[in-house]
């Protein structure tokens, strides 16, 4: 029970906490909706399940034998997701997106897979719960992981939904895009230091 607790809370820490994709949710939530916004949401969360699923089962040895690929893949994200924070943050605040311009469920399947945050959490994961005699333990912590995910990253949905309320004029969506967008840039540069700090 001890165990499944501890599963619990890592999950939600980690969920929950602020990180590229949640900045993402809660900015589609404002602009669109969360309605709109659950297929990004339904799409981070299988992303991440099948990353933690396949880091937890063979990919975080290949991690360990080759530290330069993890380094690169974070770097390529954290390019990525300097890129996602300037399209934020330089968004029309006049400019009602349509649904067709709403994140939708390949955005968020395929930001998980690029996103650092995503591959330590799994990393993480995988090293404090893989048992390779038995693997019943790791299964369960991926079941609470996904549903974790889920519930967290909808709640960030429904905040952005209730932050639209007061996005009212012109400039306060500005700031908003603005705010959201820098939150990105500020994220991918940290994530990007780390890379270059641990390897100096």
């Amino acid at each position: 029970m001890l165990l499944v607790f501890s599963m619990f809370i890592f999950s939600l820490t980690l969920s929950f906490s602020p990180g590229p994709v949640n900045m993402v949710i809660i900015s589609s939530g404002a602009v669109n909706g969360f309605r709109k916004t659950f297929s990004f949401v339904s799409g981070a969360t299988t992303g991440f399940t099948l990353l933690l699923f396949l880091v937890c089962f063979g990919f975080y040895a290949a991690i360990e034998r080759h530290p330069l690929f993890f380094q690169y893949l974070n770097i390529a994200g954290s390019l990525f997701i300097m890129y996602l924070g300037y399209k934020i943050a330089a968004s029309r605040p006049d400019m009602s997106l349509s649904k067709t311009d709403s994140p939708g469920f390949i955005q968020g399947f395929l930001m998980q897979w690029v996103n650092p945050k995503a591959w330590t959490a799994c990393a993480s994961g995988a090293a404090m719960f893989s048992e390779p005699s038995n693997p019943a333990t790791v299964l369960v912590f991926i079941i609470i992981y996904f549903l974790v995910c889920y519930l967290s990253l909808s709640a960030w949905a429904l905040l952005g939904e209730k932050v639209s309320v007061l996005l009212r004029s012109t400039q306060r969506i500005r700031t908003f895009n603005v705010l959201m967008g820098g939150l990105l840039l500020i994220t991918a540069c940290y994530m990007l230091s780390l890379q270059f700090l641990s390897h100096s």
